[in-house]
């Protein structure tokens, strides 16, 4: 029997193999960059120091507690001006997340709290609620808003770098875990940002921005000192 022979069935069976190598061997730089070794516990004090992370403990002095943190065992006070609080374990509270491409918060959100409209430059956010039910919404780049009431079990992400926020919905205390893939996430709260930077923005810039006038402007601006 003759067999045929396809020079475009083996020319698209050659693309797509480069196609996956190219794939397989580009670095990613959506991400943390991986480590390249088993740990390194950080010292975020050495300022002396500027690298993309923190620099590394000596082995020879890394213990089991450079692993270990109670950081977010502290059940914060949500009795402040937005009803909520946010503990964070990151590279900078808990070393031992260096290089690691991971950090958490939790959120306990009083009832109508808030958690103010957020960025996260450098992560993707995982939220998963354990007590109370949460608003959890985002804005996507075209505009879009996305948002869900989460309960108790229940998950919702937050893509990286788009603003959200958190709002407890329910009449009794929320509390949620979140994950972040990044070691430092980088938060950029919206309003802190725009109406209390140092130096400050502008008030033409403001005041063209959101269509108000400048004594609107100056009269945010105060409730950010």
């Amino acid at each position: 029997m003759e067999i045929s022979h396809c020079p475009h069935q083996a020319s698209s069976l050659l693309l797509l193999l480069l196609l996956f190598l190219l794939h397989l061997f580009c670095p990613a730089v959506a991400a943390d960059p991986d480590p390249t070794q088993d740990f390194c516990v950080g010292i975020p004090n050495d300022v002396a120091t500027s690298v993309n992370g923190f620099p590394c403990k000596p082995d020879a002095s890394v213990t089991s507690d450079d692993f270990f943190s109670t950081v977010l065992s502290v059940n914060l006070t949500t009795n402040n001006s937005m009803g909520a609080s946010v503990s964070i374990a990151d590279a900078r509270s808990f070393p031992g997340l260096n290089t690691l491409g991971i950090s958490m918060v939790r959120v306990d959100v009083a009832p109508a709290g808030l958690v103010t409209p957020h960025t996260h430059p450098r992560a993707t956010e995982l939220v998963f609620v354990t007590e109370g039910r949460l608003l959890v919404g985002f804005v996507a780049t075209d505009g879009r808003y996305f948002s869900k009431v989460v309960g108790p079990g229940e998950l919702f992400v937050i893509p990286i770098g788009l603003i959200h926020f958190q709002y407890n919905v329910g009449e009794v205390k929320a509390a949620a875990t979140v994950a972040f893939g990044s070691q430092l996430p980088g938060t950029v709260l919206a309003a802190r940002s725009l109406f209390g930077s140092k130096p400050a923005v502008p008030d033409v810039v403001l005041s063209e921005a959101f269509g108000v006038e400048k004594e609107v402007v100056r009269e945010i601006r105060a409730k950010f000192g």
